[in-house]
Order: structure tokens, then C-alpha cells, then sequence
């Protein structure tokens, strides 16, 4: 099984700071978010950010990540 790319996930670069990280949640949040997306599969695509959102801004979990 591939291994997700919260990065890609997210759009923001491995070298992201937490700044950045939070910044890009928020906008794609607002994006993704069900109540506000008519995309078939924003339910799916939400969940799959928030996911990379908690792995990213846990700076123990995203160094376990990144190995």
C-alpha cells in the first residue's frame, strides 16, 4: 500500500514552517469543508486533510513522518 503524502495532501513544501502548515489547512478547510463543497468526494478529501493537518503540526509526529 502507497504511502500518503500529507505534503501534497496539504500543498505545502517539506520545508514548510508550522506557520505555513496552518496556514494552508485553513484555506483548504474552508475549500474542502462539506457543508460548503459541492465536490462529490469533499467529504473523503476533508478528512484526508485533517489527517495530514494532525500528523504536520505535531512537530514529534511529523519528524516520525518524515523518516
Amino acid at each position: 500500500m502507497p504511502e500518503t503524502d500529507y505534503y501534497k495532501i496539504m500543498g505545502v513544501k517539506r520545508s514548510a514552517s508550522a506557520d505555513d502548515i496552518k496556514q494552508a489547512y485553513r484555506k483548504l478547510a474552508r475549500k474542502l469543508h462539506p457543508d460548503v463543497s459541492k465536490q462529490a468526494n469533499a467529504e473523503e478529501d476533508f478528512k484526508a486533510l485533517t489527517e495530514a493537518y494532525e500528523v504536520l503540526r505535531d512537530p514529534e509526529k511529523r519528524t516520525q513522518y518524515d523518516r
